[in-house]
């Protein structure tokens, strides 16, 4: 069977150092999946059968804690390899990636996963940042809960929203895929009550504009204050 066409990935940080020739080989043994919004790509706590490269699109990945709230644990954005649990020595997944708008995913067998950084070393480097990447940011968002008030929390996590996935427009920085309250209330672990309180205060101030999935923000400089606990 044919692989996917190397001129869709060919652009991509994670595949620059390989040769046409390597990065075919590596395509030959994927297969292409699209997801629509609001489908999971897997289950939390199903066999990790394969690992995943998000093509197009934007993924929520939430898990489900032991007393059954939902939080979400981190978005996927387009470059990035997810799914990897063979690099954490895990048989299962432990989140569940949902389709946060329409997506586009490479997916390749975990059995592939060694071969996949034994031949391509800098993979595996990149493998080994991102799961760094995202350990600091987890280790970031848990400082933040214990040590931080609601409103400072919801500002860093809509500042690194705006970072990973912001569009520069007229009015400001829109985030780029549906964003709810609920999920931000998810994010920071709190309420949509309270989320729904924050942000309607700051729209009143002129900071954000928000509207049905969607979050623009018109101020990043007095939400930065707010995050660092600064303004007035």
């Amino acid at each position: 069977m044919a692989g996917i066409d190397r001129s869709l990935v060919r652009a991509l940080p994670l595949f620059n150092k390989l040769s046409d020739s390597e990065l075919d080989d590596l395509l030959a043994q994927a297969s292409l999946r699209r997801f629509a919004v609001g489908e999971a790509v897997f289950e939390q706590g199903a066999a990790a059968t394969h690992f995943f490269l998000l093509l197009h699109g934007r993924l929520k990945v939430t898990q489900v804690t032991a007393d059954g709230q939902q939080i979400i644990v981190r978005v996927v954005h387009p470059g990035d390899i997810f799914g990897f649990a063979k690099a954490l020595q895990r048989q299962d997944y432990p989140g569940t990636p949902t389709a946060a708008a329409e997506s586009v995913v490479i997916c390749w067998p975990t059995e592939v996963w060694d071969l996949f950084v034994e031949k391509n070393p800098h993979l595996a480097v990149n493998a080994m940042r991102t799961i760094g990447e995202r350990l600091q940011e987890a280790h970031t968002r848990i400082r933040e809960m214990a040590t931080e008030e609601v409103e400072r929390r919801v500002a860093h996590a809509v500042l690194r929203l705006i970072k990973q996935a912001g569009k520069i427009e007229s009015a400001g920085i829109r985030i780029d895929f549906p964003i709810s309250r609920q999920d931000i209330a998810e994010m920071t672990g709190t309420t949509l009550h309270t989320v729904s309180r924050i942000l309607s205060a700051w729209e009143t101030k002129g900071l954000v504009q928000g509207g049905r999935q969607k979050l623009l923000v018109r101020d990043a400089t007095a939400l930065r204050l707010l995050a660092e606990g600064s303004a007035d």
